[in-house]
Formats: structure tokens, C-alpha cells, sequence
């Protein structure tokens, strides 16, 4: 199967899926402001289709790893998101803004599919050997995309109209199905309609036995009706087994003693294994550290993101001016993960996931200073430290993670990542509006708690804390 689906075309589908994913945001907020005339209704829509992304993760990610094809469900959901995008183009200014808003947050429920669900797959797409390259390759799109997908948005809402922009970037993440759809099936030989709340079910197997049973044979034939005869025991007898006292009827076979409680269903397994996938994370140090780490430099990027047109309007003489220093980050995270995929083992994945924190927390300590080109270079820095960081969060997820909880996992982590940044960006733009220094400084801040955070997880048993 793997010689079937090649790296390329998982590669190519998750760049695509994910350009049109950075395109919606800025894409949504162009056409509402443009159709509403509110800055706060547009606003409005980008928070509600990145904060829903912390309760759609985990559901998609824990039905990525139930299905035997993940790759059709993966499809499916990028059918819905980019219907999701115009549906609610089709609503503004047409319904109410309420009913549009909803449609904003049920859409943002899939946005985890088009970053955790494509790469949780990468372990069906390549050998294990090429692991270390293909998630840094991957991670690279995200750059790629982080660098395109806003260009286009602006470019497309410039010359053909906003709602133009909210209809490319849908057209985007629908071009990315058929790779989708192809990747291939789970290899896993127990499937999940054997299994309760992750335990194998007891399956009968060949015939009841038809008489007593001597130690150490397997049972055979039927069994007279009547309470089944004691076993005999041997002089160095093994911890006795409960043997039931109720007749067993002919023709069946014993059962294998289970834990009491009857067998869950389709929705009580999926709340099972939601469970388990979030035990997981948390009983886990290296996927809990990587996890809170990552997050929390997230907010903090939310935070010097909300900055943006601030500096750009009083540093780089135009508000317009500060996506560009988004650009900047993009390129420079791309460069960083160009070499990484060159050399992946170079550095330790949870060494890079703290010092990404740090270099991400020295860009808006720079910002401060207030000069152009200071600026820039400070968006370069917080480039280099943001792609590596998310290689290193991919490689750790791929080394830690459970197979069976892998996609859960992975979209989990996407979800919370993205709600910070929306949560970030709620914070800081009011502090902004009345201090820009003191919101960078508070971007300074939380990203040397990022790092922080790193080291206030215990290092797993047998592996010292990176230095």
C-alpha cells in the first residue's frame, strides 16, 4: 500500500489543504468587514472559526483512528470545511449575523483535520527509517502555507472583491480530496468493532467440551446440560479460576470473564476512547511537555500577531506593512526546516521545542525597540524558532504517541494550539490599543513561560532533561 501512495502526493495535498486554510482566516475577515461594515463582526468570524477548534479536535481525531479507511473520513471532513467556508460567505450580510457566526463556529469544529489529521497519517505514507525527513518536510508546508495563504487572500481580495478570496480558499481545501481519499487503509489487524472501550471483546472460538477436562487441554465437543465438574488440581496448583455454577446450556461454549457492565456502543466507545486519548497526554511527560509547550508559544504568537498592524503603522509607516513581517517569519521557518530535513537528527526534537520558545520570545523583546529594521529582524528570529518547534512537536507525537490514538492525538494538539492563538489574539488586542510596548512585552512573557513550561514537566524515567 505504501508503494501505491507516494510521499509527494500526501505532501502536495496537505500543502494545498493547508494554503487554503491560512487563506480563510484573512479571507473571512476581509469579506465581513466588507459585507457587514463591522471591524468587530469580522473579527467576530475569525475568533469563532479558530476558537471551536479545541472541542472538534479530539472527536475527529479519535474517529480518524476508528476507521479502517482514515483517508475517506479525512476527505469527507475537507468536503464539509470547505462548504462550511461558503456557507457562511452565502450568510453575510443576507441572515442574521447570529445564524452566520454559528456556521463560522461548527466549520471551525474540522480546522484540526487540515493540520493534525494529515500528518498523524505520515506513518502509513513512509518507512520508519524516512520518518525524520518526511515530518520535517511536512511541517514545512505549514510555512509554505503560512507564507502563501495570506499573500493570496490580500492579492485575490484586491483585485477580484473579498468574497472572491473566502471562494478560492474553499476551492483550495476541496482540491486537496483526492489526495485525501487515497491514502491508504489501517494496517491494524483487530478491528474496533471488536473491541470495548479499547479491550478485546471475548469471541467464542470451536465448541464447548464435552466432558471433564484434564490440566493443560484445550476443551472440545458439546456439554451435557448440568453445573459444570470441578477441574482437578495438580500438587503445585496456579491460582484458582472462578468456574461458573450455573448450567451451561448444549452447543455453547464458556466465555472469557470480562469486566462487568454491558457492551458500550458506537457513541459510548467514542467517548472511551476520547478518554484514553487524553490520559495519554497527560500521563505521557514528553507528549504532556511538548504539548503544553507548543501551546502555550501559540498564545504568545496570537499575542504579537494582534500587534501587527500597530507596528506596521507606527514603525513601517503603513498598517498594511505589518503582514509583511509575517512573510518574513515564514520564509525564515521554512529555511530553518529546510535545513532540519537535511539534517534531522542534528538536534533533539525536546531540545528544539524549548528553544524555539525562547528565540520566539525574543522577537517581540526586540520589537520593542521600535526601529525597521530591528523589526524585521525580529520576525526573522521568531521564524526560526517557530518552524523547528513544530518539526520537533511532530517528531515527539510520532515517537510517543499510541498507533490506535496517533490521529486523536495529533488533531487534539492542533486544536488546543489554534484556540490558544485565538485566545492570545483576544488578549493582547485590547492591551495593545492602549500600550503596544506593554503587549509585547506580555508576548515576551508568556513565550518565556513557553520554555518554562517545558522544564515544570517531570523528564521521562530514563531520559534526562535536554540541556
Amino acid at each position: 500500500m505504501k508503494r501505491r501512495y507516494s510521499f509527494p502526493v500526501h505532501l502536495t495535498g496537505a500543502a494545498v489543504a493547508r494554503t487554503g486554510d491560512e487563506m480563510a482566516g484573512p479571507a473571512l475577515v476581509l469579506a465581513g468587514f466588507a459585507l457587514t461594515g463591522s471591524a468587530a463582526d469580522a473579527s467576530l468570524l475569525l475568533a469563532g472559526v479558530t476558537v471551536s477548534s479545541v472541542l472538534g479536535g479530539p472527536v475527529l481525531g479519535s474517529l480518524l483512528d476508528r476507521a479502517e479507511r482514515p483517508g475517506r473520513l479525512l476527505a469527507a471532513t475537507l468536503a464539509l470545511y470547505a462548504a462550511g467556508l461558503t456557507a457562511v460567505l452565502v450568510g453575510l450580510g443576507r441572515l442574521p449575523f447570529a445564524l452566520t457566526l454559528a456556521a463560522a463556529v461548527l466549520t471551525g469544529l474540522l480546522g484540526p483535520a487540515l493540520s493534525g489529521g494529515w500528518t498523524a497519517q505520515l506513518p502509513a505514507v513512509v518507512r520508519d527509517d524516512r520518518l525524520d525527513r518526511a515530518n520535517a518536510l511536512d511541517a514545512m508546508t505549514f510555512g509554505a502555507a503560512g507564507l502563501a495563504g495570506p499573500a493570496l487572500a490580500g492579492g485575490t481580495a484586491e483585485a477580484l472583491g473579498a468574497p472572491t478570496a473566502v471562494v478560492l480558499s474553499a476551492a483550495l481545501v476541496a482540491l486537496a480530496l483526492p489526495a485525501a481519499w487515497a491514502l491508504p487503509a489501517r494496517t491494524d489487524p483487530t478491528p474496533k468493532s471488536l473491541t470495548r472501550g479499547g479491550r478485546p471483546r471475548p469471541v467464542p472460538s470451536g465448541p464447548a467440551p464435552s466432558g471433564p477436562v484434564p490440566p493443560g487441554s484445550t476443551p472440545s465437543g458439546p456439554v451435557p446440560p448440568g453445573p459444570v465438574p470441578p477441574v482437578p488440581v495438580l500438587s503445585d496448583p496456579a491460582p484458582p479460576v472462578p468456574v461458573p455454577s450455573d448450567p451451561v446450556p448444549p452447543g455453547s461454549a464458556p466465555s472469557v470473564p470480562v469486566p462487568s457492565g454491558p457492551l458500550v456502543g458506537p457513541a459510548a466507545g467514542l467517548a472511551v476512547d476520547l478518554a484514553a486519548g487524553l490520559r495519554a497526554v497527560v500521563r505521557s511527560p514528553a507528549l504532556a511537555r511538548a504539548t503544553l509547550t507548543s501551546v502555550v508559544s501559540c498564545t504568545a504568537q496570537g499575542m504579537l500577531t494582534a500587534c501587527l498592524a500597530l507596528l506596521g503603522e507606527r514603525v513601517l509607516g503603513g498598517a498594511g506593512r505589518g503582514a509583511m513581517l509575517l512573510s518574513c517569519a515564514a520564509v525564515s521557518a521554512l529555511a530553518a526546516n529546510a535545513v532540519l530535513a537535511r539534517f534531522p537528527r542534528a538536534i533533539a526534537p525536546d531540545t528544539l521545542l524549548w528553544t524555539g520558545a525562547l528565540l520566539q520570545a525574543a522577537a517581540p523583546a526586540a520589537a520593542v525597540l521600535g526601529h525597521p529594521t530591528v523589526l524585521v529582524a525580529a520576525a526573522f528570529v521568531a521564524g526560526i524558532g517557530e518552524g523547528p518547534q513544530l518539526t520537533a512537536l511532530f517528531a515527539v507525537r510520532h515517537r510517543e504517541a499510541p498507533e490506535r490514538l496517533r490521529s486523536q492525538i495529533f488533531t487534539t494538539g492542533a486544536g488546543l494550539k489554534i484556540t490558544g492563538f485565538a485566545l492570545g489574539a483576544v488578549v493582547a488586542g485590547p492591551v495593545a490599543a492602549r500600550s503596544l510596548t506593554g503587549a509585547l512585552l506580555l508576548a515576551t512573557g508568556t513565550a518565556v513561560l513557553a520554555a518554562l513550561a517545558f522544564f515544570a514537566v517531570p523528564a521521562p524515567r530514563g531520559r534526562a532533561t535536554p540541556a
